[in-house]
């Protein structure tokens, strides 16, 4: 164990992030594995990485507004374990009519592992000194991990079958799991103030529900288009090998939008960070699904989830300081979850019936929510006095 604010950690929540956030690294392997190694159609392979997801969504609903009564390193370790086997019975196991239903209870429980581990990791990270910096230092371990899934999963993939996947999720849970059995940080609860206390007896201002609002719909956009990427490469001619160095580029870029994030905190106002996000999301979503130059494919493909990370940064800070209890971004997997658990299954429904170019008109019409829900947000900022609590240089800067 460590004290919150210190080296050791920061760097187990880091590894407890990448860990919990796996199926934003590796979403595109995993759909695609799915549909070409276990022979499932589209709405199947994503249904099935719904349940998984769904799972998340659930338990990180249920643990966060008990975030401040959990054993919290208790809750990574065993969450990351039970998820771990999940994940190793998964390699073994064949999908066929016989154990496809087998699969999807496995993929269900998993969730529940990765879901609890990661609410309190979100948890913590938000009662640290400056959740904003380390929430943008921690994802850069999630680039790290994506390209690492990209650089050597292909291969592996295609000389030993579609089971490395889950392999390679049960390696990397399970390293997470014992590195939190010693590293995971603790809260004194002891020390919260009266202020504090008040708090956390009370319900979150509804301005946070809008932020929240626009970290699912980030989400949602994110991986309705990201579960289909290899599948729209391939099925507009690209070579393999380009696709995959594509998504190796790919990983080096998503290094840096943490980074920048972290040090554009001061710079930049959360609410025009909020606003531009989803429409860059959505300008991009439509070049790709759009475009038969392979250029024009990689370059927004390249910069997608960077788009997510940089703006979900800034909306983290901006939670963690209208709800410092920590319990707001103890949610944090549930508002990923539910847009990354819906994605999947809507990106499935619309590429069966519409085709996979109509994934950019349905990220456009969720930034469109988007953005309406940040103009109510920065309505209700305006309006309350919460002003001189929750600016980052001056007193109106959050909402201009």
């Amino acid at each position: 164990m460590a004290k919150l604010n210190s080296g050791s950690s920061y760097v187990a929540l880091s590894v407890c992030h990448m860990a919990g956030t796996i199926d934003l690294a590796a979403l595109p392997l995993w759909i695609g594995g799915l549909i070409e190694y276990y022979h499932l159609t589209p709405p199947q392979a994503g249904m099935t990485v719904t349940l998984f997801l769904g799972s998340v969504v659930l338990i990180s609903s249920l643990l966060a507004p008990r975030f401040h009564q959990l054993k919290h390193r208790y809750v990574a370790v065993s969450g990351f374990l039970l998820a771990a086997l999940c994940f190793l019975i998964m390699s073994g196991l064949p999908v066929s009519d016989e154990r496809l239903a087998a699969f999807l209870i496995l993929h269900s429980v998993a969730g529940l592992g990765v879901g609890a581990a990661l609410s309190v990791t979100h948890g913590c990270i938000g009662r640290t000194k400056n959740p904003h910096h380390l929430f943008g230092i921690v994802n850069v371990s999630m680039g790290a991990l994506a390209i690492a899934m990209f650089a050597v999963m292909p291969g592996m993939v295609r000389q030993l079958g579609g089971q490395v996947i889950f392999t390679a999720f049960a390696i990397t849970v399970g390293i997470s799991a014992i590195y939190a059995l010693f590293f995971f940080p603790t809260i004194d609860h002891l020390s919260v103030t009266e202020k504090h206390k008040t708090r956390l007896s009370g319900s979150m201002p509804p301005v946070a529900w809008m932020i929240i609002g626009v970290v699912i719909c980030l989400t949602l956009s994110q991986s309705m288009v990201f579960s289909f990427v290899e599948r729209i490469g391939v099925n507009r001619g690209f070579e393999s090998s380009n696709i995959q160095a594509m998504f190796v580029i790919m990983g080096f870029i998503n290094l840096l939008p943490g980074i920048l994030a972290a040090l554009m905190q001061k710079r930049l106002s959360p609410i025009s960070v909020s606003f531009s996000g989803p429409v860059l999301q959505a300008l991009a979503a439509l070049t790709l699904t759009s475009s038969s130059s392979f250029l024009l494919f990689a370059i927004p493909v390249s910069v997608y989830v960077t788009l997510a990370i940089f703006t979900h940064t800034f909306l983290f800070g901006l939670l963690s300081k209208i709800d410092p209890s920590g319990r707001a971004v103890a949610a944090t997997p549930a508002m990923m979850m539910i847009g990354s658990a819906s994605g999947p299954v809507l990106g499935g429904l619309i590429v069966s019936v519409v085709g996979y170019h109509g994934l950019g008109w349905g990220v456009a019409v969720i930034a469109c929510v988007a953005s309406t829900l940040t103009f109510q947000a920065r309505t209700l900022l305006s309006q309350s006095n919460r002003s001189s609590a929750l600016t980052n240089t001056k007193e109106n800067f959050i909402y201009d």
